[in-house]
């Protein structure tokens, strides 16, 4: 029997992610990784963690080790609804919360929940390549938006909108990461994030806010969430525990209007029934006694050192022609080659002979455009390490360039 005639025709609309397949290209290699957008494991709480999942197990006993509700252990949900309140992500009393394994698991139960073959969602160019697995996934139409150094360009946008109506065609949503975005590191000005929030109510939108990054900002920026700017119950927000306390506990969480949130509960009890009950207690302890944002402002530091060392590394050695973003929070950077150099082609000579290795940027591009960017970690390398590698990767660059 031929194995492929057995697999589902809806999986070749998915794209193996180059992260992924990066990490085969450079396992067992003496490779200098700026590709994977991992957290530094020198933020993770560990002696704190090994301490609360003990007096977990050992106080909560049952309750902690047993099934639990799909939208989540309800002391956490209320744990998290102050915690998000505290930080500035305005939870109404309408609102639901659910949570997730994961916020990538959010974005596939949002997907599950909204998206009908055909509807066009309205995304960032560039923007999450795991968000546009999912949109694809569910045979949604993907509309690009061009990204500058102020976010999403929300005059390109109305333009967008306005020509989708007059087609007769109707914009169903706009996801974007707002706040130190993957992959650019930018962030949506103010006056944009006012401006988009007017667009969907005018256009009747819903906006999906994704926001894994925001608590390490490591520059002076104003910015209000898109949840706590709306008033009219159109964002959907997503948040994860995987960046400010560890990503193995493996949960994310859903913010928004409780038919949203209803929806998605249904979906994920066809997912996995819930997310870990044992993480849920963990997550909540973390917060109540202040240790994840303890972690996040630790980690926010030593982000900062390291965006700063790859910015300087690349100013000294980048040859001319080449540009970059200068992430104001976030783990990325996104490089912009010259016109007719192929990052993707470029990537196997790069870990060969350089021995450095890179995402390449035309996938976080939906229109089949970006063959000439790249996008650069800065998050977990050591200082020293990262240095080095931004160095390998500028003469493997000047190489490519003479």
């Amino acid at each position: 029997m031929e194995m492929g005639e057995l697999l589902a025709r809806r999986l070749s609309r998915i794209e193996a992610s180059d992260v992924r397949e990066i990490l085969k290209l450079t396992e067992g290699r003496q490779v200098i990784s700026l590709a994977g957008g991992l957290p530094d494991p020198r933020v993770f709480p560990r002696e704190e963690l090994a301490e609360i999942t003990r007096e977990i197990i050992e106080e909560k006993g049952e309750a902690a080790l047993q099934y639990s509700p799909t939208r989540g252990v309800t002391a956490f949900l209320e744990v998290l609804r102050g915690f998000l309140s505290q930080r500035g992500v305005r939870v109404s009393g309408d609102d639901g919360l659910l949570v997730a394994t994961g916020s990538q698991e959010a974005l596939f139960l949002a997907g599950l929940a909204l998206v009908n073959p055909g509807d066009i969602v309205v995304v960032e160019k560039p923007t999450y390549l795991a968000a546009v697995n999912v949109f694809r996934f569910f045979q949604a139409r993907l509309v690009p938006v061009r990204l500058d150094e102020e976010g999403m360009d929300t005059v390109e946008l109305e333009r967008v909108l306005r020509e989708a109506e007059e087609r007769g065609e109707r914009v169903k949503m706009v996801y974007t990461v707002p706040t130190a975005q993957n992959p650019s590191g930018v962030s949506m000005s103010m006056e944009r994030r006012r401006h988009l929030m007017e667009l969907a109510s005018a256009y009747d939108l819903l906006v999906i806010e994704d926001d894994p990054y925001s608590y390490f900002m490591f520059e002076e920026t104003d910015f209000t969430f898109l949840k706590t700017l709306d008033t009219e119950g159109r964002v959907l927000y997503l948040g994860t525990s995987s960046k400010i306390l560890t990503p193995g506990l493996r949960l994310g969480w859903a913010v928004g209007p409780e038919p949203i949130i209803a929806a998605m509960e249904t979906a994920k009890q066809t997912v996995d029934l819930h997310s870990s009950t044992l993480s849920q207690f963990i997550a909540m302890e973390a917060m109540k006694r202040g240790i994840v944002d303890r972690t996040a402002r630790r980690a926010r530091e030593i982000y900062r050192e390291k965006r700063d060392a790859m910015l300087e590394e690349m100013e000294a050695h980048f040859p001319r022609g080449i540009r970059w973003t200068r992430p104001v929070g976030g783990f990325f950077s996104f490089v912009y080659l010259p016109e007719g150099m192929d990052a993707k082609e470029m990537l196997p000579e790069a870990v060969e002979k350089y021995q450095v290795a890179y995402v390449p940027g035309y996938s976080f591009y939906v229109d089949g455009t970006g063959r000439n960017t790249m996008r650069l970690s800065f998050s977990f390398p050591p200082v020293d390490v990262l240095r080095e590698g931004v160095r390998r990767l500028a003469r493997f660059l000047q190489d490519k360039m003479k």
